[in-house]
């Protein structure tokens, strides 16, 4: 998988209530493969098979703004002192995830955005 570009938008996750159900429903409908990280994640292959380009997520209630669009930052850390010195509200502090740190923000606007970045 290629290294993600910096403050580039990089992944999308679904909350869902029923990961089995929506797995099925986006397979059928139009295709998609997963990878599957348990009950607790099914990971969104990418179409050329190199990487996910996004996951469903139960641990995350559908949000009535629509899925999470996820950032990726060189230096988390910088990411998360912009977007608050920009008038947007961390709503996430930096947690760790499997593979690096995350944090999720409300623009101005009131819509939510998560950024990761490496370990």
């Amino acid at each position: 998988m290629a290294q993600p570009t910096h403050h580039a938008v990089s992944y999308i996750e679904f909350g869902v209530t029923d990961l089995a159900a929506t797995r099925h429903f986006y397979e059928t409908v139009f295709g998609w493969e997963f990878n599957d990280y348990g009950p607790a994640y099914s990971g969104i292959r990418s179409p050329d098979g190199d990487g996910e380009i996004g996951g469903l997520d139960p641990g995350a209630p559908p949000s009535q703004s629509g899925p999470l669009v996820l950032l990726y930052s060189d230096d988390l850390d910088a990411t998360v002192e912009a977007v608050r010195t920009a008038g947007g509200t961390v709503v996430a502090e930096p947690y760790s995830f499997p593979g690096g740190r995350r944090f999720e923000f409300h623009d101005p606007s009131g819509n939510r955005l998560g950024v990761f970045g490496e370990a």
